[in-house]
């Protein structure tokens, strides 16, 4: 937790004005029963009302100087923890997104997402708290204590009593609840996974009437987290009862002794008073520091998962290597037709491959190798392994054993954004933005110009419904383009992949939603953007690959045949399977 606070440095001034602020509030508190027992000692015993009327004036005048202290002390305390929340969270955002796939399949993102949100508000809280009340709280405890013995010696032996004695519930109370605020953040963490399920799944949920089946499992992990953090609040409850409870057995003890004091003429009234104020301000400062540990306690568990993440090293760490042959093409460039530069050679060497350390390997053995503007495809059942393959190309992935190499080079040797800026990927799930179709278009090439805005959707058949729509270009999508049909989504990812003019393209069974004819013309744009560039293409329907320089046929993780469409119809049986089953046809004979 301590590293956290380094956060606070760059706030110093506010950090160190909250305090300095509190203190003077701290002073003034401690001058009240002093000069309040001179009143009744000196004016109301004395019978004078000035007095009484100076010293009231003297007392007012140090509770506004308290007052401006405390408010001081709030706004700069507010300050320096929000914006060390702010700090914090906009690294923890960073350090996110340098994560691999991995990473983030093994930190779940429900998790993540109450790190980023409730654990850093946990922390913000507790900095502010820290500030304040856990500056106010010592300062005050300890300011009364000595007081109270400059008051009376003998009645402040009631303390020596009743502070360890606090103490030593205190510790209970926060050994007991330690454990509990770690399950009650593991238990959040499964409530914001159900809720992230559901709400990405709930059309799926809806069209299978699942919604009872959904309730109850939001239920189940609704109420463990309710009953978990029951039993934790519960503990925490305890303290203020247990504290009223010695509160009020050292003001009837007080009462008591000092009152015996009192009728003998050893010890006066107004002292008397301002004593039983003193002992009622150590015990609640006690207490609040009780409470501002159990807070502690809980915010070290938030503190713990925060520094958990942070301390995760990316699966995927960029390589001080070359970058690839050629960049980001300028604004203005791309006339719609390819370069043929001659680059994106993709060679797999004996590449095993599990997305889990301990998992069983969903690819195994992989050789082959694509020569640059090769279009290639790659097809087989549901399972074998595609996207997996295509995954590790722009190092989504690494592979657990073997070697991907572009142009004779290994991927891990090279500059990681360099690496994905010459690689366009549209993947599975066509994943868009909220704003403009314009700016998800460019969302990989932001300084691409309107022209090639529009040449990449025209490339991507998807020129033609975005014009008719009334603002075109400028239509904003809503979240994740909830607007726009599957297949409009999946040519807007096209386009967006296109506009960057990748030396190599992925296409991850991204025309599954687009119609036959709409499909094939957007095949005849890409084998003309594409000439001199590689290409993948993942698909589920044999009649996308037919035209493809070589096809690649996996089967649970192996590559058993890779060739034309007519070399794999006359020498592999898996692929005269699927062509059978999906054209009904019988192969033709190339004897």
């Amino acid at each position: 937790m301590i590293k956290l606070f380094s956060y606070l440095r760059p706030h110093w001034l506010a950090t160190l004005l909250a305090p300095l602020l509190m203190l003077l509030e701290v002073c003034m508190d401690l001058l009240q029963p002093i000069l309040m027992a001179s009143i009744i000692d000196k004016g109301v015993l004395a019978s004078d009302f000035a007095f009484i009327r100076d010293t009231g004036l003297l007392m007012l005048g140090a509770a506004l100087i308290g007052l401006a202290g405390g408010v001081g002390c709030t706004v700069f305390s507010s300050i320096a923890s929000m914006r060390f929340g702010a700090d914090l969270r906009q690294d923890l955002f960073r350090k996110v997104q340098t994560f691999s796939f991995r990473n983030l399949d093994e930190l779940k993102t429900g998790s993540l997402i109450t790190r980023l949100t409730g654990d850093i508000v946990q922390l913000q809280t507790m900095v502010q708290m820290l500030l304040r009340i856990f500056v106010r709280s010592p300062l005050l405890a300890i300011g009364s204590i000595v007081m109270a013995v400059i008051l009376s010696p003998k009645l402040a032996a009631i303390l020596a009593i009743a502070v360890p004695l606090l103490f030593a519930v205190m510790f209970l109370l926060i050994r007991k609840t330690l454990p509990l605020f770690s399950t009650v953040q593991m238990r959040m963490d499964r409530v914001n996974t159900v809720l992230q399920e559901n709400f990405s799944g709930i059309r799926v949920a809806k069209a299978f009437v699942r919604q009872t089946y959904e309730n109850d499992r939001f239920g189940r992990a609704n109420a463990d987290y309710t009953d978990v953090a029951i039993k934790a609040q519960r503990l925490v409850a305890v303290n203020m009862p247990i504290l009223t409870m010695i509160l009020n057995v050292c003001i009837v003890t007080v009462l008591l002794l000092g009152g015996r004091q009192a009728i003998d003429g050893s010890f006066d009234v107004g002292r008397l008073v301002a004593f039983i104020n003193y002992v009622t301000q150590v015990l609640f400062s006690v207490s609040s520091v009780a409470m501002m540990l159990v807070r502690i306690s809980s915010a070290k568990v938030s503190a713990d998962r925060i520094q958990e993440v942070m301390a995760t090293e990316p699966d995927i760490v960029s390589a001080a290597g070359p970058e690839l042959v050629g960049g980001p093409v300028a604004a203005g460039e791309w006339t719609g037709e390819g370069t043929g530069e001659g680059k994106g050679e993709v060679t797999f060497d004996r590449v095993t491959f599990a997305y889990g350390h301990g998992d069983q390997a969903v690819l195994r053995e992989l050789s082959f190798s694509v020569r640059p503007g090769q279009n290639v495809a790659i097809i087989g059942a549901t399972g074998s392994g595609k996207t997996s393959l295509v995954g590790l190309i722009p190092r989504l992935y690494d592979a657990s054993r073997g070697r991907v190499l572009i142009d004779g080079r290994d991927v891990r040797d090279y500059e990681l954004q360099a690496l994905r800026r010459r690689i366009g990927i549209v993947l599975q799930e066509s994943i868009l933005f909220t704003g403009s179709i314009r700016d998800n278009i460019r969302f990989g090439k932001p300084e691409a110009s309107d022209e090639e805005v529009i040449a990449a959707a025209q490339a991507a058949q998807a020129h033609e419904f975005i014009a008719a729509m009334p603002e075109g270009y400028d239509t904003r999508l809503g979240q994740r383009g909830i607007n726009l049909s599957g297949g409009q989504k999946q040519r807007i990812s096209i386009a967006r992949a296109l506009i960057m003019q990748p030396d190599i393209l992925i296409l991850d069974d991204s025309t599954s939603a687009i119609d036959m004819g709409t499909e094939s013309r957007i095949q005849a744009a890409l084998a003309r953007l594409m000439q001199g560039r590689t290409s993948f293409l993942v698909a589920q329907r044999i009649s996308s690959v037919l035209d493809a320089d070589k096809i690649l046929v996996l089967d649970e993780g192996r590559l058993v045949a890779e060739g034309t469409h007519s070399e794999l119809l006359a020498s592999c049986e898996l692929y005269q399977d699927i062509y059978r089953s999906q054209l009904g046809k019988e192969e033709p004979s190339y004897g």
